[in-house]
């Protein structure tokens, strides 16, 4: 990985502590892609979510992922139809949020009833 330029440097420290460990992750997540049995498009693709979804946000390996799948080829129709496709996760704040603040909006006008 990193000779293939896929090594996050944040992995270093793991790497020294336990490196028989970081190797058998490493190997194991990457075994889908060694099989190949995705299309190496779909792998940048689904590479570039991963990266760009609101609980990862590894900039590194969203440009990385980018810059692979327009070398294969993939247009930038596809891509952006991802990162849109992947933004859809951070819409978890409004399906928390928007109903608290419509319950907490009725309890406030309740009390200001109340209170007349």
């Amino acid at each position: 990985m990193r000779a293939g330029g896929a090594w996050n440097p944040l992995w270093d420290k793991l790497f020294d502590w336990d490196p028989e460990w970081t190797e058998q992750f490493m190997s194991m997540g990457s075994l889908p892609i060694r099989r190949g049995v995705l299309p190496p498009q779909f792998v940048e693709l689904l590479s570039i979510a991963v990266d760009a979804a609101c609980t990862h946000m590894y900039s590194p390996g969203v440009r990385r992922h980018i810059r692979a799948a327009l070398e294969l080829g993939v247009s930038r129709e596809e891509i952006l139809a991802v990162l849109e496709l992947t933004s859809v996760l951070g819409i978890h704040a409004c399906n928390v949020g928007v109903p608290i603040l419509a319950e907490e909006l009725d309890a406030l006008e309740r009390r200001r009833t109340e209170q007349q």
